[in-house]
Order: C-alpha cells, then sequence, then structure tokens
C-alpha cells in the first residue's frame, strides 16, 4: 500500500470514509483489462465470453471467501441499495405468494434503503412492518425483537454498523429468535465489511448487503449473499434475462464486479491488522479532542461496540455543521451521507434519544486505508483551533 492515495490531496484531511472510500489502485488495476482488452459478454459462448465468465466467478469466489460462504450463494448488483431491495422485497413477496406471512421487523436507525423498502412494502403491497426503538447507543434489544415477531413475521432485518456512529448490532441473537420463529434474518452490512470480520456463519444471517464504495470498489455495484437452501426464489427487483440465477438481470458490469472481488480479496489479506490500526488512529483523534474540550465533547454510539475507524462526537454548544464550515481543510460529516444539505439533526441521533442541540452539535470523523497518524494529529488540531475560534466569536 502506497504512503498516499492518488486522489487524495495532502492539504485537504479526508476522515470521510464512511461516506465512500478511493478507489485502491490495486482494485483499479485489476479492473483495467476488462475495460480493454476482455470486453465479451459473460453469457457468450465462445472465447471472448468465457474470458468474462472466468473472471466473473472468480470475483464471485472472492466475495465469497471475505463473507465465509460459497461462490454460488452470492448474487453481483448494481450496489447496497439495489441488495437491500432485492432481500427485502424479494422475500417478502415470494414468502407472500406461497402464503407464510406479511409481516416484517427492522429498526428506525436502519439505512434509507431498508427503511423506504419496508415503506413500500407497507403502502403498494399491504405489509405490516414494525420499527424497532433503539437504546441510547443505537442498539436494539434482542427481547424487544422476540416481543415484536408473531407467526406471520417473514423477516427481520437490522443492519450489521451504523454508518453514523458506527454501532455494531447483536445479530447473532437476532438472527436466532428469527430463526426460532420461522423468520429469515437479513443485514445491511455495507459499513462493517471490510473493516471488520464479517462472517454469515458467525452472524446467522440469511441474507446480507455489500456494497462495494465502502471498501474500496468503485460505486455502482454491490452483492447480496443470498443462503442456499431457503425454499424458495427470491422476487427478482429487474426482470429480464437468467443472470445471477435469475435474481439479478442485465449483463453483467464484468470490470465492476472484478473491482469487487479484488476489493475484497485485499481486505482479506489485511484483516484484522488494518482494524487495529484503524482503532488506534480513532482512539488518537479522540484522546485529543478530549484532552483539549473535556466535557465539551460527547461521544456518540457504544463505547465499545463499534466500528473501530468511526467516531461520532457533539460538541456542547456548536453546531456541526459550523465546525466544518470553518475548517475546510478537513473533509469530514455532520452525519449520514444520505441526510447531507439537510439543516434537520440526524434522525439517527434523534432515535438515541439525543437532544436536538446535541445532535445538530455531532461531527462523524470516519478513518480509513490512507489515514495516518500525522493525519490524525493535524485534523485534531485544526477543529480544535475552529472550535476555538467559533466559541470566541459566540462570546463577543
Amino acid at each position: 500500500m502506497s504512503l498516499r492515495h492518488p486522489g487524495l490531496r495532502s492539504d485537504l484531511l479526508y476522515l470521510d470514509y464512511n461516506a465512500t472510500t478511493p478507489v485502491d489502485p490495486v482494485v483499479v488495476e485489476a479492473m483495467l483489462p476488462y475495460l480493454r482488452e476482455h470486453f465479451g459478454n459473460p453469457s457468450s459462448a465462445h472465447s471472448y465470453g468465457w474470458a468474462a465468465h472466468q473472471a466473473l466467478e472468480r470475483s464471485r469466489a472472492d466475495v465469497a471467501t471475505l463473507l465465509g460462504c460459497s461462490p454460488g450463494e452470492i448474487i453481483f448488483t448494481g450496489g447496497g441499495s439495489e441488495s437491500d431491495n432485492l432481500a427485502i422485497r424479494g422475500v417478502a413477496l415470494a414468502c407472500r405468494e406461497q402464503g407464510q406471512g406479511d409481516h416484517i421487523i427492522t429498526q428506525v436507525t436502519e439505512h434509507p434503503a431498508v427503511l423506504n423498502t419496508c415503506r413500500a412494502l407497507e403502502r403498494l403491497h399491504g405489509f405490516r412492518v414494525t420499527y424497532l426503538p433503539v437504546d441510547e447507543y443505537g442498539r436494539v434489544s434482542p427481547e424487544q425483537v422476540e416481543r415484536a415477531i408473531d407467526r406471520r413475521t417473514v423477516l427481520v432485518s437490522v443492519m450489521h454498523a451504523n454508518n453514523e456512529t458506527g454501532t455494531l448490532q447483536p445479530l447473532a441473537e437476532i438472527a436466532a429468535i428469527a430463526h426460532h420463529y420461522g423468520a429469515l434474518m437479513h443485514s445491511d452490512a455495507a459499513q462493517s465489511v471490510g473493516k471488520i470480520t464479517t462472517s454469515v456463519a458467525d452472524l446467522g444471517v440469511d441474507l446480507l448487503t455489500v456494497a462495494g464504495h465502502k471498501l474500496y470498489a468503485p460505486k455502482g455495484v454491490g452483492a447480496l449473499y443470498v443462503r442456499r437452501g431457503l425454499g424458495f426464489t427470491l422476487e427478482p427487483v429487474l426482470y429480464g434475462g437468467g443472470q445471477e440465477r435469475g435474481l439479478r438481470a442485465g449483463t453483467e458490469s464484468v470490470a465492476a464486479c472484478v473491482a469487487l472481488g479484488a476489493a475484497c480479496r485485499l481486505a482479506a489479506e489485511r484483516l484484522p491488522s488494518e482494524s487495529a490500526r484503524l482503532r488506534r488512529l480513532r482512539d488518537l483523534l479522540w484522546q485529543r479532542l478530549r484532552e483539549s474540550l473535556g466535557e465539551q465533547v460527547q461521544l456518540n454510539g457504544h463505547p465499545e461496540e463499534r466500528l473501530p475507524n468511526t467516531l461520532n462526537v457533539s460538541i456542547s454548544g456548536l453546531s456541526g455543521e459550523e465546525i466544518l464550515a470553518a475548517t475546510p481543510e478537513v473533509a469530514a460529516s455532520t452525519g449520514s451521507a444520505c441526510h447531507e444539505g439537510s439543516t434537520d439533526p440526524s434522525p439517527v441521533l434523534l432515535a438515541m434519544g439525543l437532544g436536538r442541540a446535541r445532535a445538530l452539535g455531532a461531527l462523524r470523523l470516519t478513518l480509513g486505508r490512507w489515514s495516518s497518524v500525522d493525519e490524525v494529529e493535524r485534523a485534531a488540531v485544526s477543529l480544535l483551533r475552529s472550535m476555538r475560534a467559533l466559541a470566541r466569536n459566540m462570546r463577543s
């Protein structure tokens, strides 16, 4: 790994890896031949098509290795949101067609791809959806899942890691409850795959979402793990040919799938050492803020059960947007990237019981493959300088 990604500027500190990651140069090199000479359709029965098909299957195996499943359980999609749609809508419509039920359980801090798919199933297809609350750390209680589940429940969908706070959910416990009552378990693991070990067997999930651009592959490619032996075929989101076991019509973007495979292979090689390195950097950044601000800075999310790269903090008396506007040399976020442009408090933080002022004072600082001790130290100095200047202006 080079010390600096060619797309990262030396004068701009990138602390927004949860929004998107730069494509790893190794990933770029892996996909280039499939944008140039290996242009065949993977469904074609000649050497051009066979080369593309082989690349597709090698990449499928790379994704499967990272997740601890078989290659035949991996479906390539156009991204995390499509994977969420295929999993939730696909299970719901297929199960109802078989008369199995019409109830879904999810939770209030899910990604919009999950929440809006559930709302569409309510509105257009008459499904019942239970939206579970979270505690002060953003975690779902397995006991609440058990109270909500019933004989008509076909699916429980709970994300692995929250994109804003990094909080990890007790998926294995929730999955065990779902299976006890005959329901399937889906998890949007877009933020956790590549950052921490994400074994589908250990988590106990039946379906799991992967998003390429969260683990150093390009945007526009993702995957869905679908456990073999579900007993039915998911209802597709896209209708057409028989690609991806008939679950995702359309000729596969071989270059993008190769990129995702390469990204998963890199992640598998670097875990868990990269997780430990990112945790040290995250804790160093928290330490620097805490040393200077004391009780004025508050941690949002679970203190232990969270992603190693994610630090979400609130600064008392200051707005997160104002802090970032005063610190143009730091590229970070005030919340989920999907909510940027809105001055409303983060719905995730509000759902955790944080007051409006604390939610508006939040900063999401997320680290990644090209983050370094020097960058963390420089970011802390810049952010603290801006905070002190804003505080002085408020007093004057």
